[in-house]
């Protein structure tokens, strides 16, 4: 699986907002501890609250917070938001025709591996057994 830099970012700066105490958390913030641009920081967390998987709040004390507790957001939800979900289905010809079997496998491991892991997961640094 290739993840952008894009979808990288966003999982960076949402696994931030899962470690942080209660309370918003400035984007220039994430910016400094995930070492994000901040533009394009800007731009991910606008997608991601329009997605409904963070708030935010204007002003001196303002900031973004994940819209659902860590537990219930999995690594998925987040790369489905900025990535899209690819519906592409491979055919090869001739003998080669099995190899669609396989990776159509191999998509399904990896969507059942991303919507176990969560960002409560990936904020205490233990992973579930896979």
């Amino acid at each position: 699986m290739r993840l952008s830099a894009r979808t990288q970012y966003a999982l960076r700066a949402v696994a931030e907002l899962a470690a942080a105490p209660e309370g918003p958390v400035a984007a220039e913030k994430i910016a400094a501890a995930q070492d994000i641009p901040r533009r394009f920081l800007d731009n991910i967390l606008l997608q991601l609250r329009r997605a409904g998987l963070i708030h935010s709040q204007r002003g001196p004390d303002g900031g973004y917070w994940l819209a659902r507790p860590a537990e219930k957001i999995t690594l998925a939800d987040v790369i489905v938001v900025v990535e899209g979900v690819s519906q592409e289905s491979e055919r090869f010809p001739g003998v080669a025709e099995p190899l669609a079997n396989v990776w159509t496998a191999l998509r399904e491991y990896e969507h059942a591996t991303l919507t176990e892991i969560t960002l409560a997961h990936i904020a205490s640094g233990s992973l579930p057994p896979l």
